[in-house]
């Protein structure tokens, strides 16, 4: 499958203030993953390991059983535990075919170094997501 582009990336909010460069930096790290509909992308107090931004399709939140809320293209989720405590605070279970754009950890730890404009964007985007719940 292909790797997203920096125009791709540039459609994202949470990625759209970032330099062209920094996108295309971040693009070719990244890695798309295809889920049917049903499947766990990411499930509830295991660990986590990768970010996810979605390209197309759309996934359910669910915390201890209870839909938090649906998720789409631009949408992203898996930054609390790749940043935070290393747990997934939530289930993302897609609700038909979801196509992700997936940053590893190891590859967000390097970025931390290498490119702390990506990685200050997703912390500012965690602080947001855990300060709204």
């Amino acid at each position: 499958m292909n790797r997203p582009t920096a125009t791709d990336l540039g459609r994202i909010p949470l990625l759209s203030g970032l330099s062209g460069h920094t996108r295309a930096v971040l693009a070719a790290i990244m890695e798309t993953d295809v889920a049917e509909a049903g499947h766990a992308v990411v499930t509830e107090g295991r660990s986590g390991y990768a970010f996810y931004v979605i390209d197309s399709g759309h996934a359910d939140v669910v915390h201890e059983g209870q839909q938090l809320r649906q998720l789409g293209p631009g949408d992203f989720f898996g930054e609390i535990a790749i940043m935070g405590e290393g747990r997934r605070t939530a289930s993302v279970i897609a609700t038909e075919l979801l196509t992700t754009w997936v940053l590893f950890g190891a590859s967000f730890r390097a970025l931390e170094k290498d490119q702390p404009e990506v990685a200050a964007a997703l912390q500012e985007a965690m602080r947001e997501r855990l300060a709204t719940g």
